[in-house]
């Protein structure tokens, strides 16, 4: 077992975080996993669903416990801890998601929500394709269709109790993988081949309909097209899928649009999420100078560097390797990305699970992370 000075280790991270990351007034890598609800199950020896609804007034208790595990083996609390008596009265209504748009249904399924889409062929899409483009020349018909009847009398409700507003549009479950979700994998790699123009239309229409939400929801939150809060994120894991020809046809195009509008500005978030094999994308992606990334396992701190010099790499420790609790398998992971990340002193990592964090990650491995960096994430000064 390693050393672990841990009050000293969370001096040392409040510094390794400054300038996302890069700061060479650093004194180690930084840390960025912070656990996650999905934990408390296996920690605690409780029965849930991580995926799922769990009652808020259970979901207090089991965050107070852990959080007082958490102080004890890793010295700081990591969830919130919200007394359902605080929990608004009311709130924000749902509104209808993007899959919604193509035609898909959200169902739980498995325990976690899963995007089930009902395009089945060329003339289901082409169908679905111009009902969308027919909606989106109407502004109000979108509008109609995105948010419920209930809408704004419930958020003029909640403005008035609260004084808070819908949020803007920042994030997205990422183009390819809503693509590959409401008209499949197969079909979407051998449109590009069958009927290319088809393809990029495909792409066109969920670009239009990103941008469609965003100005939407610039205008729900209050704010305005001159004067809106910066910075959009993707979750694009099928993005792995396409080949850089595909890619560049299809997802880059929508990437560049949405971040030009939405991030200008060098200190502007713009994230990119895709727990798969990137490396092939990686050299496109670097276009749009992201902010931060968390790429699949198999790809190295080292070649995410040598792809994308100014982003902050969230990663590189495989998922499963941390929810195996093995603390030796760990160490030799969290070593070899801070040793890559100390070549010529590039700076810029984030320890991370490349991918998310499962229930079944203990506290114990958060703490052997801690440690593992201590005594090999130090930069030299």
């Amino acid at each position: 077992m390693l050393d672990l000075d841990i009050n000293q280790f969370w001096k040392d991270d409040a510094l390794a975080h400054k300038e996302n990351c890069f700061s060479k007034e650093a004194p180690q890598v930084a840390l960025g996993i912070r656990m996650s609800d999905e934990c408390v199950f296996a920690e605690l020896g409780e029965e849930g669903q991580p995926w799922g609804y769990t009652d808020p007034i259970r979901r207090y208790d089991l965050n107070c416990r852990y959080n007082e595990k958490a102080v004890k083996i890793v010295g700081i609390p990591l969830l919130a801890e919200n007394k359902p008596e605080e929990l608004p009265k009311i709130t924000i209504p749902a509104f209808r998601q993007i899959g919604e748009v193509f035609g898909g249904e959200y169902i739980f399924e498995n325990e976690t929500t899963w995007l089930k889409g009902n395009l089945n062929d060329e003339t289901d899409l082409k169908k679905k394709l111009d009902e969308i483009d027919r909606m989106l020349a109407d502004p109000e018909a979108f509008r109609s269709f995105i948010l419920p009847k209930n809408w704004d009398e419930q958020c003029r409700a909640v403005y008035e109790m609260y004084g808070t507003r819908p949020n803007q549009f920042t994030g997205i479950r990422g183009p390819v993988t809503l693509a590959t979700s409401v008209y499949g994998v197969e079909n979407l790699l051998f449109l590009y081949y069958d009927d290319e123009a088809l393809f990029t239309r495909f792409s066109e229409t969920i670009k239009n309909v990103i941008h469609a939400y965003i100005t939407l929801f610039i205008k729900e939150s209050g704010h305005t097209e001159d004067n809106f809060e910066h910075g959009f994120w993707l979750c694009d894991d099928d993005s792995n899928l396409l080949t850089p020809e595909m890619y560049h046809a299809f997802g880059y195009p929508i990437l560049k649009s949405v971040f030009a509008r939405t991030a200008p500005n060098p200190e502007d978030n713009r994230f990119q999420h895709s727990d798969s094999a990137m490396g092939h994308l990686m050299p496109q992606l670097n276009d749009f100078n992201l902010t931060g990334c968390n790429f699949g396992p198999t790809i190295s701190v080292r070649e995410i560097r040598k792809c994308m010099p100014h982003t902050r790499i969230d990663g590189q420790l495989a998922p499963f390797t941390f929810m195996s609790n093995d603390e030796q398998a760990i160490i030799t992971e969290v070593r070899r990305d801070c040793e890559q990340a100390k070549e010529n002193d590039l700076r810029g990592l984030n320890i991370s699970t490349a991918g998310s964090i499962n229930n079944g990650s203990l506290l114990t491995s958060m703490r052997t992370v801690m440690a593992a960096i201590q005594n090999y994430g130090r930069y030299s000064r």
